[in-house]
């Protein structure tokens, strides 16, 4: 995916700096069970319905392992917005031990 920008876990502070947005591309479904507090939840298909919606900061772009959000990334990007995928997704970001939370009253995970 040769002009996506993108970061691994490693690449992004703990905790998350002022000013950066993330944007989860997955599907309600993988939402509600965990994602990131403060997450913009955009699902793909609707993403070029939804442009208004989108933060107006640097975001970080998170799916469940980098591919849909790299397909978001490169969209993005083409529309002019700062943006940048998360290589191995919310898969790394819980491996990490990065916090979550959830829509479903359970404790959060990656589905």
């Amino acid at each position: 995916m040769t002009g996506i920008p993108t970061v691994s876990i490693d690449g992004v502070p703990h905790p998350l700096p002022e000013g950066l947005a993330v944007l989860d591309v997955r599907e309600p479904v993988e939402w509600a069970h965990g994602h990131i507090e403060g997450a913009v939840h955009v699902p793909l298909g609707e993403l070029t319905e939804r442009l208004a919606d989108l933060p107006d900061a640097q975001t970080l772009v998170v799916c469940k392992v980098g591919g849909r959000s790299g397909q978001a990334v490169g969209y993005l990007a083409q529309q002019g917005y700062d943006v940048v995928n998360l290589d191995g997704g919310m898969l790394d970001w819980a491996a990490a031990g990065r916090p979550m939370v959830s829509e479903n009253g359970q404790a959060p995970q990656v589905v």
